[in-house]
């Protein structure tokens, strides 16, 4: 996988949502075929050899690169969602992030005990969607927990105290910022 050219391939986007943001815009990489294959079979290598049985998408960027992973990793997709997307029972987690509050639900009957998962979003930032996702999932008791990021914003720490040490955490795109 080339670093540099998926790195390259991302769009910023200054002030976005708010003042002061530097909104890396990954739909970029999605456009373009060649880059999306070469971003798919990246991460099919990363995690191939895990035994993922469910691969988690973030809404909504998560649910581009979620499913094209749980298609070549042979594994089930599923979405967590906005409060009241979702149409059956849910779990929810409330959280802050860089710019304001927000909350994330999954449906009780994703994942069975004992899965192991893969929890897939576009970007690391400070960490709070992804450490809500975690703890959405640990209501499952899965076997294992993989966390994948496209883009991460190392300066934000996002990985930092966050997250136990038995989750692992990659990202393909590192920004100092």
């Amino acid at each position: 996988m080339n670093i540099e050219k998926l790195k390259n391939s991302v769009r910023n986007i200054p002030d976005f949502p708010i003042p002061g943001i530097q909104f890396k815009d990954v739909t970029t990489l999605f456009k373009d075929a060649q880059i999306l294959h070469e971003l798919t079979d990246g991460l099919y290598e990363m995690y191939k050899d895990k035994g993922i049985t469910k691969v988690v998408g973030i809404e909504s960027r998560g649910f581009i690169m979620g499913p094209l992973l749980a298609v070549r990793l042979n594994a089930g997709f599923v979405p967590i969602r906005k409060p009241g997307k979702l149409p059956a029972a849910v779990y929810e987690e409330t959280y802050s992030k860089e710019y304001g509050e927000d909350a994330i639900q999954i449906h009780q009957d994703a994942i069975n005990p004992g899965e192991t998962v893969l929890l897939h979003d576009d970007l690391l930032a400070t960490g709070g969607t992804m450490v809500a996702a975690v703890n959405l999932i640990r209501k499952f008791n899965p076997r294992k927990i993989y966390v994948n990021f496209i883009i991460e914003l190392e300066e934000l720490k996002g990985r930092g105290g966050a997250f136990d040490s038995d989750v692992q955490i990659d990202s393909i795109i590192k920004y100092a910022i």
